[in-house]
């Protein structure tokens, strides 16, 4: 697992972070996620649990879901940007689909299953972007009910 400090945030994690904020404008949960294959991004999504009343809307799930239906091999070329370390079940979706590499803004609000994808292969790479450590602490300040609801404690 490699940690980058300071890292100027490329396209791809400034197209998360900016789903992010979407999310937290809409009144929900501030993560976003994009996944890039061949340099473009063919899906992103912001966490919209809130929004949608659904259980499993994570941020990482919407950007999956918005790319539709992929075979195995483009998975297998795509990298995952998040805004936050993912949880176990979007870490299980990464593995399910086989998703190499995962850029992670940050990890300092909330650790989720890196340990799991890196011993399965995944390159993992954590830039503790403030900007997402910021927005995610002022987040749950304002609503940690809803953030406990949102990682199950």
């Amino acid at each position: 697992m490699k940690h980058k400090n300071n890292m100027k945030p490329d396209k791809f994690l400034e197209a998360a972070i900016e789903e992010a904020r979407k999310g937290y404008a809409e009144g929900g949960i501030p993560i976003g996620s994009v996944i890039m294959h061949n340099n473009k991004i063919i899906g992103r999504g912001h966490n919209r649990r809130v929004q949608n009343g659904s259980a499993i809307l994570h941020g990482e799930m919407d950007a999956l879901e918005n790319a539709g239906r992929q075979p195995a091999s483009v998975y297998q070329e795509c990298v995952l940007y998040t805004t936050l370390s993912p949880c176990s079940m979007c870490s299980g979706t990464i593995l399910l689909y086989g998703i190499p590499k995962v850029i992670i803004a940050e990890n300092k609000t909330f650790m989720g299953e890196e340990e799991l994808l890196t011993s399965r292969g995944v390159d993992v790479t954590v830039l503790e972007n403030q900007e997402c450590i910021d927005l995610m602490n002022q987040f749950i300040a304002e609503k940690p009910e809803l953030w406990n609801e949102d990682i199950g404690e």
